[in-house]
Parts: C-alpha cells; sequence; structure tokens
C-alpha cells in the first residue's frame, strides 16, 4: 500500500496546485462500483489530511473535491444499477463474486435509505450500496440527498482529523 501512497503524496508535495484534483480523483474511484475493489484510495485519502495540515494547503477547496469526488463516484454507481440491473451480475468481479449483491440488497431492504449512510463508512459496502440503490429503484431525490449528505461526513471524517494533526505538528516544529 505503501508503494502507491508515498508517490501520489510526494507528487502533490510538490505540486499543491493539483492536490483538488487528485483528491476528487481519488474519492471518485473510491466511490465507484467495481474500480473502488482496485484503487487503493482510501489510504491516500487519510494521508491527505495531515497533508494538507501540515503544507498550509487550504483545507476547504480540498474538502469540497472530496465531498464532489465522492458524491460523483456514488451517483455513478447508481445510474450503472439503474440502468443495467440484473445483468451486472454478470460483470467481473461480481461474476466471481455472487454473493455480493445478495447481500447488498438484504442490507439495503433492513436499512432503506440509511443504508447510504452506513455503506459510505464501510468499505466493502461503500461502492456496492449505491449500485443496489440503483437495482431496485430507489427514488432518485431519496439517494441523492442521502448520497451528498453522507459524502459530506465522510470526507469531512477523512481529513479534518488528519488535518487538525497536521497543523499541530506544523506548530510543533
Amino acid at each position: 500500500m505503501e508503494a502507491y501512497v508515498t508517490p501520489v503524496i510526494e507528487f502533490v508535495k510538490a505540486n499543491q496546485a493539483w492536490a483538488p484534483a487528485i483528491i476528487f480523483a481519488l474519492c471518485f474511484a473510491e466511490s465507484l462500483a467495481v474500480l473502488s475493489l482496485v484503487v487503493p484510495a482510501w489510504a491516500m485519502i487519510v494521508a491527505f489530511g495531515p497533508l494538507i495540515g501540515s503544507a498550509g494547503i487550504p483545507f476547504w477547496p480540498i474538502l469540497a473535491a472530496a465531498v464532489l469526488g465522492a458524491t460523483l463516484g456514488d451517483a455513478v454507481s447508481y445510474w450503472f444499477g439503474y440502468v443495467f440491473k440484473d445483468r451486472i451480475a454478470k460483470i467481473w468481479p461480481l461474476s466471481r463474486h455472487p454473493e455480493i449483491l445478495p447481500k447488498g440488497q438484504a442490507f439495503f431492504d433492513k436499512w432503506g435509505v440509511w443504508a447510504i449512510f452506513i455503506g459510505r463508512f464501510s468499505g466493502p459496502l461503500r461502492a456496492s450500496v449505491p449500485l443496489v440503490a440503483g437495482m431496485l429503484a430507489m427514488p432518485q431525490w431519496k439517494f441523492q440527498i442521502a448520497n451528498v449528505l453522507s459524502a459530506i461526513l465522510w470526507a469531512g471524517a477523512l481529513l479534518a482529523p488528519g488535518n487538525m494533526l497536521g497543523q499541530y505538528l506544523k506548530v510543533l516544529h
């Protein structure tokens, strides 16, 4: 994991203007069905917090880019579920793990709109819950409200503590 995280963090240190675009891409990848399984974005997102605090990168544009990336990733996952419905189970990697979608549907059936919030904070569920929401044709407006609000909470929870730690460490130097 460190082999992926370190180069990204070093690039951002040297090219701070790219920080919002990079955090957007990481949060998008982390929230997009299937792509989230192959891109190790979570660790890089968490590493961003101390970096922005210690490097003096403005927090609010980074948070906004993270929220936008996460929101768009979930929205695209919802769209895939809505458009492709049952055909999704035949696409890799879901074709190799047929238990994922029924578990996602049971989770969604139990929690309803709260599944979007809970799923956002659970790695294995993060990208599959929006996919299932789309497959079940959850009303778009309910999904998008939960999507945006959960993205704000999620991005803040991942970035703010590290940002504060980075600012604290900067003061100590």
